[in-house]
């Protein structure tokens, strides 16, 4: 296979194709979406066949749990998928929606219309349910899609694109619309992300090495975040049931993923009462601790963490704790240490959770909270494309409105300029 040559026409193919979905009416697309969710559900058993195959060449490779089980599709995961789709579909379809429509003094109307990017290209690892999750989004926005997938999820990804092409080509829509690159060759991604005749935007989903390399060489916009290093700060005027629900489920409800905090910090003034509490459960869920020296005083089976504690995203069973005297020192470790992705605060004091919210950038903060919300799916965006930390176009959880954007139009009867 001519690497080059195959990605071109992937990238001709979705360019062609981005005209059609253009034009394509909100019932199409929706059609399809419900189509693609039942075609998900009753293929159950294909799609559990396919992704045995990813598992078992994953585990010959050696990759480790939080690798496997971000590659598992079980049967909750399957149904996530067609609810995504479903949610997806009955969302408001953002195309060709005008706002801002006024009257100028010269007599024409001015306003905004909603339009697609066009075609988008994905790159992802591991995770086959983010699949079905671009294609949906980026149908309903009315762009192509080009996925390339993770080597490790070949079969369960294209599994999961049959789907898809079925709920496209019995809504009337060409199928591809969502094409998947089917070739595990690397040198694909490096034709994807500079394909600036074809594709409009990358969106690379995976870890810190692969966005960086996409970032240093893409030729094209790229929607990214680097490291989800979520905070949970627990405030001194918090309340200790609220504290301990919220920082056990942010950080052991699921490891591998970039919503899980990865350190907590914890105000002086509560320390005593909170962490004790804490490092029992953690203690009982098999958490490693890392922590600063008040931190170890209090609970002695505590590692000593070091600097680059603070700067790590473990995606693992592994929590860093520093105490911290209060407000003003957690919104400084914040600053210095995190990522900009999801922090929240535990307090019942309103003062301190509205400085929070104001004075910590992230892409989304929270009061009273776990870090484990931060995703389109609980957003109601039906699903996300990825989450930007980045400040333009896009920030947070990325759904519909993250893959359109807006041109002027200008209404008049025969106006013209003095």
């Amino acid at each position: 296979m001519d690497i080059k040559d195959y990605m071109q026409n992937l990238g001709r193919r979705a360019r062609d194709v981005s005209r059609i979905l253009t034009r394509a009416s909100t019932a199409d697309k929706n059609r399809a979406l419900e189509k693609a969710a039942s075609i998900l559900e009753a293929e159950g058993q294909a799609l559990d066949e396919a992704n045995r195959k990813d598992l078992a060449v994953g585990r010959n490779k050696g990759l480790d749990e939080a690798l496997l089980d971000r590659l598992t599709l079980t049967e909750a995961r399957i149904k996530a998928m067609a609810e995504g789709l479903r949610q997806i579909a009955s969302l408001p379809d953002p195309v060709g929606a005008i706002s801002d429509l006024n009257y100028r003094p010269s007599g024409i109307q001015v306003g905004r219309m909603r339009v697609p990017l066009g075609v988008i290209g994905i790159i992802y690892e591991s995770r086959p349910n983010v699949t079905a999750d671009a294609a949906g989004l980026c149908l309903k926005s009315g762009n192509a899609v080009i996925l390339r997938g993770g080597s490790e999820a070949l079969h369960s990804n294209q599994a999961i694109a049959r789907c898809i092409h079925q709920g496209l080509e019995q809504a009337g829509l060409p199928r591809e619309a969502v094409q998947v690159v089917e070739t595990t060759d690397r040198s694909a991604v490096s034709e994807l992300i500079t394909q600036e005749a074809y594709v409009d935007v990358i969106v690379p989903r995976g870890g810190k090495g692969l966005i960086e390399r996409i970032s240093r060489e893409a030729k094209l916009p790229v929607i990214k975040h680097l490291d989800g290093i979520c905070h949970v700060y627990i405030d001194e005027r918090a309340d200790l049931d609220k504290a301990v629900a919220i920082a056990v489920n942010a950080k052991c409800q699921r490891y591998g993923v970039c919503n899980a905090m990865e350190t907590l910090l914890v105000a002086r003034g509560i320390a005593a009462k909170v962490l004790p509490v804490l490092g029992e459960h953690y203690r009982t869920a098999e958490v490693e601790l890392r922590g600063c020296s008040e931190t170890q005083g209090l609970l002695p089976q505590v590692k000593p963490a070091t600097e680059e504690d603070w700067y790590t995203e473990y995606l693992a069973p592994i929590l860093a704790i520093r105490v911290v005297a209060g407000l003003d020192e957690a919104i400084e470790h914040i600053t210095h240490y995190g990522s900009h992705h999801t922090e929240t605060i535990v307090t019942e004091d309103f003062t301190q959770a509205r400085r929070f919210l104001t004075e910590v950038d992230s892409s989304s903060v929270m009061v009273n909270a776990s870090t484990r919300f931060a995703d389109g799916f609980e957003y109601g965006l039906g699903a996300e494309i990825g989450i930007s930390t980045d400040k333009l176009h896009a920030r947070g959880p990325v759904g519909l409105e993250g893959l359109t954007s807006q041109k002027w139009i200008v209404l008049g009867n025969g106006h013209i300029r003095e």
